[in-house]
């Protein structure tokens, strides 16, 4: 058992919280909403953002003191958005403890320096190599919260990290393979959820299997060259963190990148959308580092190029497979 502290108390921040607690661990979510807070500690349930769960383990607690949140902590999850990672985070620099792990769950790409989140963790807490892990794999929140059997992947460059992580966290339910292709677990994370916004684009337009096959196995094909030219290792695409995410991101309405697509296909606006997902999923401001991140390496980002031009352009989503395909005859 260990004293595990997850920072953000949102659906997949609580949905892990479970987790934890159902591996035996003693849980401590913080979270800035008051309500959120109380919910827990004295409903054990957090009805604002995991109605699903009627009844939180008793060995979760919640506070809204970051020092108190983190001062026995063995283990940190990190939840929270990735766009305001670095800005919350710069307040728990000097309350963590020294030999405390962190752990990102975190998937996205900062959209101020396009940099992976765990160069944002380790850069904002000053943290080394060997503290950091982070957390992948095909985990719906509402699914995991509901103890369906799951897996994911954690990452680390120290190898004993990734598997002390992974002992602290397997549940009867939630299996946890380890890893030490950081970049490689990060990339797939972040890159899939552009994947995913054109996935649901082509449901919302009303295209089938297809169409849906030919843009998820094109996609992951950039997204591994794209990964490999960063420094990940190819294999980790085909595992629980690649494929194993893209597989349930692309296919359920429980992904709001998905769902966030498909209401673009429909032909809401970016706008119009944002509104009735109440707020952007996080492959938008990817879309844009994913392209950036083609444009650094020397690799062709067709798929993400093509949904840029969705997103700033509003074209729609026969013009964004027009852009996908192209003229050429390229290998495969």
């Amino acid at each position: 058992m260990a004293a595990v502290t997850v920072l953000g108390a949102g659906a997949w921040g609580t949905a892990f919280g479970q987790v934890l607690a159902d591996a035996g661990n003693q849980v401590t979510m913080w979270a800035i909403e008051p309500e959120i807070v109380d919910a827990i500690n004295t409903l054990h349930q957090n009805p604002v953002r995991l109605p699903v769960v009627k009844r939180l383990p008793d060995s979760m607690h919640a506070t809204l003191d970051r020092g108190e949140a983190v001062k026995n902590a063995e283990i940190i999850i990190v939840t929270i958005a990735a766009q305001f990672a670095r800005q919350a985070l710069e307040e728990f620099r000097d309350l963590i403890p020294d030999q405390a792990i962190v752990v990102s769950l975190m998937k996205g790409i900062e959209r101020s320096t396009d940099k992976r989140m765990d160069q944002v963790v380790m850069e904002t807490l000053h943290l080394p190599a060997s503290r950091f892990a982070c957390l992948s794999g095909p985990n719906l929140s509402k699914e995991v919260a509901l103890r369906q059997p799951a897996a994911a992947v954690v990452a680390s460059q120290d190898h004993d990290t990734a598997v002390k992580v992974a002992t602290v966290a397997t549940s009867k339910y939630f299996k946890i393979f380890s890893s030490t292709d950081v970049i490689g677990v990060e990339m797939c994370g972040s890159l899939k959820n552009v994947v995913a916004l054109a996935v649901g684009m082509s449901r919302g337009a009303g295209f089938g299997e297809n169409t849906a096959a030919m843009i998820e196995t094109r996609g992951l094909a950039e997204l591994t060259q794209l990964g490999v030219a960063a420094g990940a290792q190819a294999q980790t695409f085909a595992g629980l963190a690649g494929v194993g995410d893209l597989v349930a991101t692309c296919g359920s309405p429980l992904s709001r990148n998905y769902t966030f697509g498909s209401n673009l296909g429909k032909g809401m606006s970016v706008d119009q959308a944002t509104k009735v997902s109440n707020g952007v999923a996080e492959g938008v401001p990817t879309t844009a580092a994913v392209v950036a991140l083609g444009e650094k390496y020397g690799v062709p980002t067709p798929l993400a190029s093509a949904m840029l031009r969705v997103l700033n352009e509003g074209i729609d989503c026969g013009e964004m497979l027009e852009d996908l395909f192209g003229d050429d005859i390229i290998d495969e």
